[in-house]
């Protein structure tokens, strides 16, 4: 089932849906211990619907898309689409190094330093 079809299902609907797509997840995965068959992409397939029918579930049930999705008004979109490029910019500004790097990078080469000194005194 598609995404979009998954999103314009009920409440009960999808349960339903859930249960239905679990059940067939349980029973192919039975016939595939049995060796009566070698249903790879309908596992992947079921799996896959089964995580997106509970993703529009919880969406759901937080609030972030309602049974019936509103489309967002033109002016809005392309507010949020200029804010996000300064934020971009901002974000990329030059990093210094930090001096624990700076330490750890100074203790790792006196570790080998003294490793391959304490080898070259093994050698002899």
């Amino acid at each position: 089932m598609e995404f979009a079809k998954i999103r314009n299902l009920g409440d009960d609907e999808l349960k339903h849906q859930e249960k239905i797509s679990a059940e067939q997840l349980f029973r192919l995965r039975f016939q595939v211990s049995l060796g009566q068959n070698d249903g790879v992409k309908k596992l992947r397939q079921l799996r896959k619907e089964i995580a997106q029918i509970k993703t529009v579930a919880r969406e759901r049930e937080l609030g972030i898309h309602g049974e019936a999705r509103e489309a967002k008004p033109a002016t809005e979109a392309k507010v949020v689409k200029a804010e996000e490029p300064v934020a971009a910019v901002e974000s990329k500004a030059p990093k210094t190094p930090k001096p624990a790097a700076k330490k750890a990078a100074a203790k790792t080469a006196a570790a080998a330093k003294s490793k391959t000194a304490k080898a070259k005194e093994a050698g002899k």
